[in-house]
């Protein structure tokens, strides 16, 4: 999506990266210019400096720009043609701007703008002076290809942020520390709950059996909501035939994220390692011819797929090659469409609410009828865009539509969730489809014995559950609801003469239904309790003589400490209370 360069937010953190070159410009002569853009919360410039520069000069790059925003230099526009362009650059010993010069189409204006005796390519706009640009911090250094190229020089890539004000600027920094100390890889190790393997591949996790606990729990949720909501469950193979997704348009509009194709010489057939569970549920579908009694048909899958993302564009469990759907794909008659669009939207609210996750916006994608990547005809896209508004509407739901977001057989509905943090990410998405129907021709027996067409909603209400549980460990900084907890409790015998108390009541514990464990290492009691806590484990009972003579035990959870002796009628009782809808 082209960037609205006249967003003041834009043009200030733009300008920002201007006074970052400026100061690059002052403080190490000789250095050559690259490129400087606005990124999403702050701004980057590239560099080849005349000698290798590190963190430690940062700083003093910083001090700089605050002298020079201190200057209120105007910044001023010029233009010039493109041989005058080219030769004052070639003057300055900038090769990078006279290659990007040479970039620029025939008849584009070719514009600079200035600041004091810095002057920089730029296509603008830009705050009126430097003293407008104040609240700032620069981040980090990495190094970065000249147009990402490993065969072109390698530069040095300055991050920094720039903000309205200094409030702003600090609660970013803030957001950013926290962001450290809730970094779902760190704390997914430390806690357990998965790894990654080079042996294995990048962007395959590993689940270890606390991960693979909290992963059970939330499948076990969610298969419990479909089935009170009319689904039935299904399983289909890792790979497909390639033909299947040829016929479904994923081979065309959607190779660059699929995996290389396998080839079974013997057979001649070519297969595609499944990027997405739909054209499976509709081969399911299809397998026999149904009636308008039998619809809606709900199918649901907890379906891993694999796709071939960028290793530099990994990101722990918030991006991986190999993931689960919380799919489903329900085919339904005209009529039926929009209350099952709205049942839909109902689950995913419900998920979020019971996932502590209640900020969000929704997103209707529809389609850029520029793009020629969206298969079927204007009539199956116009009928799917207007159900999904009429639902939305119906619900009493705002939202805003985003053009060019829709997938590429039809519209969708996303929730954009925001978390702790105020970051947002895309979880739960809701799709209308009229084009796969027509395409996999299928169809069922209306009430007057004609053969109609059904219409397909994709729906994933935790989207990624992978991406889903990276979310709610940084969420929740590791420390789940009790419900999700891998561990939900920690009993801790004083001695080793009341470890077999605490294993019956352990025992017990299980066959009520929670997720319990015995702590009897050899360690102090007070050890046990605080590594407890720093696992994040919601509950611990700790049981001595005392308790082991009155059939109790005293209740400890965590960030309220000891809550008293109870027996194993009010222990069962307070623990159920922990639970949602208690």
């Amino acid at each position: 999506m082209e960037p609205n360069y006249s967003e003041p937010l834009y043009m200030l953190r733009h300008s920002t990266a201007h006074l970052l070159a400026q100061a690059a410009g002052e403080l190490f002569p000789g250095v050559k210019f690259a490129i400087g853009p606005p990124i999403e919360d702050g701004f980057y410039y590239d560099f080849e400096f005349p000698k290798a520069i590190k963190e430690d000069d940062l700083p003093a790059l910083e001090e700089k720009m605050v002298e020079i925003s201190k200057r209120r230099l105007p910044i001023t526009r010029e233009v010039m043609s493109r041989e005058a362009a080219r030769a004052h650059e070639a003057t300055r010993n900038q090769p990078y701007k006279v290659a990007l010069i040479d970039d620029l189409p025939e008849g584009e204006e070719i514009s600079f703008y200035r600041q004091g005796d810095f002057i920089d390519l730029c296509r603008g706009p830009h705050v009126p002076d430097t003293g407008a640009l104040k609240h700032f911090h620069l981040m980090h250094i990495a190094g970065a290809y000249w147009r990402g190229s490993e065969k072109n020089t390698m530069l040095t890539r300055i991050y920094g942020t720039a903000w309205p004000s200094k409030e702003e600027l600090d609660d970013y920094l803030y957001r950013l520390e926290e962001a450290k100390k809730r970094d779902h890889k760190v704390l997914g190790r430390e806690l357990g709950l998965f790894m990654f393997s080079h042996d294995v591949g990048p962007g395959l996790p590993l689940w270890l059996p606390k991960g693979a606990t909290l992963r059970d729990t939330l499948v076990d949720f969610m298969k419990s909501e479909q089935l009170k909501r009319g689904y039935q469950g299904v399983v289909t193979p890792h790979i497909g035939n390639a033909r299947l997704y040829e016929r479904s348009g994923h081979l065309k509009n959607y190779n660059s994220k699929m995996f290389p194709l396998m080839t079974d010489a013997d057979e001649g057939e070519t297969y595609v390692l499944k990027p997405m569970n739909c054209p499976h549920h509709i081969m399911i579908y299809a397998n026999e011819l149904h009636s308008y009694r039998d619809l809606p048909v709900r199918l649901a899958e907890f379906g891993t797929v694999y796709r071939y993302e960028q290793s530099g564009e990994l990101t722990g469990m918030l991006r991986v090659r190999g993931f689960t759907q919380d799919d489903s794909h329900l085919f339904v008659t005209p009529g039926q469409l929009k209350e099952e669009f709205k049942g839909v939207v109902d689950l995913m609210l419900f998920t979020l609410n019971r996932l502590g996750l209640e900020d969000y916006r929704v997103r209707i994608g529809v389609r850029d009828p520029a793009d020629d990547k969206y298969i079927g005809t204007d009539e199956n896209w116009n009928a799917a865009e207007e159900a999904i508004l009429a639902a939305v509407q119906e619900l009493g739901m705002e939202y805003e539509v985003s053009k060019g977001d829709a997938a590429f057989y039809g519209p969708k509905l996303d929730l954009m969730v925001r978390d702790a943090l105020r970051r947002e990410w895309q979880m739960g998405t809701v799709q209308v489809d009229y084009n796969l129907p027509e395409r996999f021709e299928l169809e069922y027996i209306d009430e007057q014995g004609q053969r109609q067409r059904p219409i397909m909603i994709h729906r994933a209400p935790f989207g990624s559950l992978d991406r889903m549980i990276g979310l709610l460990v940084e969420q929740y900084s590791g420390a789940f609801p009790f419900w999700l907890a891998p561990v939900q409790i920690s009993i801790i015998p004083i001695a080793d003469r009341h470890v077999d108390y605490a294993s019956k009541l352990r025992d017990d514990l299980r066959a009520a239904g929670f997720r319990a464990e015995v702590d009897g290492r050899n360690e102090k009691m007070g050890k046990r309790i605080r590594e407890a806590e720093m696992q994040k484990i919601p509950v611990m009972l700790v049981c001595g003589d005392r308790d082991v003579e009155a059939g109790t035990v005293s209740v400890r959870r965590r960030g309220e400490g000891d809550l008293g002796a109870k027996g194993t009628q009010k222990l069962l009782e307070y623990l159920r209370s922990l639970l949602p809808g208690s």
